[in-house]
């Protein structure tokens, strides 16, 4: 792995923990008009259909949203679904907001500063440019670089999306190793040149579990977390 120069990381779900954040926010809004609901369930369909609406986005030509339209989109489908017709447009505002005030998981700011001394490290993500200064701020993140999909007008897991970002570094696609804990990403990340690192994040979806939780064999590296992604890299903590 000596030749690897970046890391790039997906964001949501890999560094921020968008479920608890989400059903909490969820709960807090029904709690404001009487409404009872499986919030963790809530929250994972809202996840699921936001995510469903960005994969490939921009296929067709230029992107016409971006996660933050994506969420309002999605917002509304839930409500219709899982009958939240209570929630106002003051409430449904402040959701979408929430997806910008999203912690991450404990073990990722005190590794970072570790990874940054020997690696440039990107967040290189379907989430709007915004959200992710936003959660940085609120975390004390410092990346190096923010390369959002937003950005270049297609999002993953279009081709186009991993070769620019390897572009915009200034490297080769193979000196660039890509974090993530979702199969999907790091498949298609491979597919154009990039190594891998999945990183395990059993509690993203709550109890339901992620969707794919066995890593891919063929991943460069595959750990528990992220101190265990240091080490891998030769970093002692």
């Amino acid at each position: 792995m000596d030749d690897i120069k970046a890391l790039t990381f997906d964001t949501g779900g890999t560094i921020l923990d968008w479920h608890t954040g989400m059903s909490d926010a969820l709960a807090a809004a029904g709690a404001r008009h009487g409404v009872e609901r499986d919030w963790a369930t809530v929250a994972n369909d809202y996840r699921r259909r936001a995510l469903k609406k960005m994969l490939n986005h921009g296929a067709d030509g230029p992107a016409s949203y971006n996660i933050d339209g994506a969420h309002a989109m999605a917002l509304e489908e839930i409500a219709e679904q899982h009958d939240l017709a209570a929630f106002d447009a003051a409430d449904r505002a402040g959701l979408v907001q929430a997806w910008h005030e999203l912690r991450t998981w404990p073990d990722f700011p005190a590794v970072l500063p570790r990874l940054r001394e020997r690696f440039i490290v990107a967040s290189f993500t379907i989430l709007s440019t915004r959200l992710i200064v936003d959660t940085a701020r609120l975390n004390g993140l410092s990346w190096d670089a923010v390369i959002s999909c937003e950005m270049i007008g297609a999002y993953k897991l279009l081709p186009i999306a991993y070769q620019t970002a390897a572009r915009w570094l200034q490297l080769e696609p193979s000196q660039c190793l890509m974090v993530a804990c979702h199969n999907f990403d790091l498949d298609a990340a491979k597919a154009q040149g990039f190594r891998t690192a999945f990183v395990h994040r059993p509690d993203e979806w709550g109890a339901a579990g992620p969707p794919d939780p066995t890593p891919n064999p063929a991943h460069d590296i595959i750990v528990e977390d992220f101190p265990g992604l240091a080490r891998a890299l030769g970093i002692e903590l």
